[in-house]
């Protein structure tokens, strides 16, 4: 069996490509007994059969390993591939399995691309490089598979998916990709995604609603929506994305796909996750979700606002009405009303659902108005029942002859994101260093806002934010 590489090769349908590639074109390639094959550079089976089945085979690829959709890959239960490239590797395998898969690349990392599905069914080991996934592509953890050598320098980027065939209630189920669940009822064929490493907000990170804060970089979403159950979610430092503060870490989760700034609830209380990179929370029998993340006490991802306005009636009142979609220990909110949109004060309060699924409509009605007050500036303040807060953006109030105020910036100073808000609609507005360079863009929306991220890893210091008409400063810390 030693010498089945030279045997194959005196096959008709396979044939050597160039002296490191092997390609299969039609042959049944098997591997037997404990058989060794490798190759430093690309495998393409293009057509034809490759069996690994009978035996703990081994198969070394130095180069892509390819599968086309036409071919046949048969892993069986104990053979291994190994990745151990020295240069940027892809696996392609069209929805094939492999029994068990190493990926050992010194060098670029092994990339699936776009709609290349790969089940792994035995383990998945990582030794050195990093593996990622196309935004389409997964890689699959069958029920039973495992993880191991998983770290910030070397792990699955992008789709990692995990299926459990049963999840017993009332005991811990530790899914390969950083997902514990306990639930009160069992659960079956339970299939958990891990989206991470791709910076991409609201793929692999959630955002809050004014866009100025986010969480880490995984996302996990589940193939049903859980209810009455406890989660605990393991992250790597590598997808802290920014955040430094863990010391009051809180677990969110939304019941449908992510968008911008909208659906988050928070699921537990502040806890410290410095050490561990793993925070527990809770979906009670009210709610029902799937997806999950983490955020953080200073940068929240709340609420789940779905609109916010501000209008006058007449001139002596100001309407304001809002919405959420979701709430979870929700308390109330306290509308905040300013003269020049940087210092706000309390103008009343109006209680939250506390724990909902569904749509809830708000409303509060300012009639004590400032004397003589041009424009005035309104936002939310929501409050958990833990005395945790978070805020809404910001809606500007102009009031018939007044003249066109100026644009507000906040926060500023700011770290990852600020908001321009008093802008006409569909205006362009822009960040630039010192030098003049564009850093961030964005277009206002119908309500004249605009929500600017920043560049993770920004130099602190002096910025402007301009439009066609007007510039403000802005610091970055």
């Amino acid at each position: 069996m030693k010498q089945l590489l030279l045997l194959a090769l005196l096959l008709g349908g396979v044939r050597a490509a160039h002296a490191q590639d092997l390609t299969n074109n039609g042959a049944t390639l098997t591997l037997t007994g404990g058989a060794i094959l490798s190759t430093s550079g690309t495998l393409h089976n293009a057509s034809g059969t490759l069996d690994l089945s009978s035996g703990a085979n081994q198969l070394y690829v130095g180069g892509n390993l390819l599968n086309a959709s036409g071919a046949t890959l048969v892993p069986g239960s104990a053979s291994t591939v190994t990745l151990n490239g020295t240069a940027a590797q892809q696996l392609d395998l069209q929805g094939a399995g492999l029994a068990n898969l190493t990926v050992s690349n010194t060098s670029a990392g092994v990339t699936l691309p776009a709609s290349s599905n790969a089940d792994v069914a035995g383990t998945l080991t990582l030794t050195s490089g990093l593996v990622t996934t196309a935004p389409s592509a997964t890689l699959r953890l069958l029920n039973g598979a495992t993880l191991s050598g998983e770290t910030s320098t070397r792990y699955v980027a992008g789709n990692l998916v995990a299926v459990k065939a049963n999840v017993p209630g009332g005991a811990a189920t530790a899914f390969p990709n950083g997902f514990t669940l306990t639930p009160a009822a069992t659960l079956t064929n339970l299939t958990v995604t891990r989206t991470a490493g791709l910076s991409t907000a609201q793929l692999s990170y959630g955002t809050n609603a004014g866009g100025t804060t986010a969480g880490i970089d995984q996302i996990w979403r589940t193939s049903a929506p859980l209810t009455d159950v406890t989660v605990q979610l393991t992250w790597l430092s590598a997808n802290d994305r920014g955040l430094t503060n863990f010391a009051s870490t809180q677990v969110w989760a939304r019941a449908a796909a992510p968008v911008a700034g909208a659906g988050w609830a928070r699921i537990s209380a502040s806890q410290n996750a410095a050490a561990t990179r793993t925070a527990t929370g809770t979906v009670p029998a009210a709610g029902s979700f799937s997806f999950f993340t983490v955020g953080t006490a200073d940068a929240p991802l709340p609420v789940t606002l779905v609109e916010f306005t501000a209008q006058s009636e007449g001139p002596a009142a100001v309407r304001l009405r809002w919405a959420t979609a979701t709430e979870l220990n929700n308390a109330g909110f306290t509308v905040e009303r300013s003269l020049d949109g940087q210092s706000f004060t309390n103008i009343g309060t109006v209680a939250g659902a506390g724990s909902a699924t569904t749509r809830h409509d708000y409303t509060l009605l300012d009639t004590k108005l400032p004397a003589d007050a041009p424009v005035l500036y309104y936002r939310l303040r929501q409050v958990d029942t833990d005395g945790s807060t978070s805020y809404s953006a910001i809606r500007m109030v102009q009031f018939a002859g007044a003249a066109k105020p100026s644009f507000v910036l906040y926060p500023n100073p700011a770290q990852r994101a600020t908001t321009a808000a008093g802008l006409p609609a569909n205006a362009l507005v822009e960040v630039l260093d010192a030098t003049g360079r564009r850093v961030a863009r964005a277009t206002t929306d119908a309500t004249g806002t605009a929500h600017l991220a920043l560049p993770e890893h920004l130099p602190a210091g002096v910025y402007v934010v301009r439009t066609s008409a007007e510039a403000r400063r802005l610091v970055v810390e």
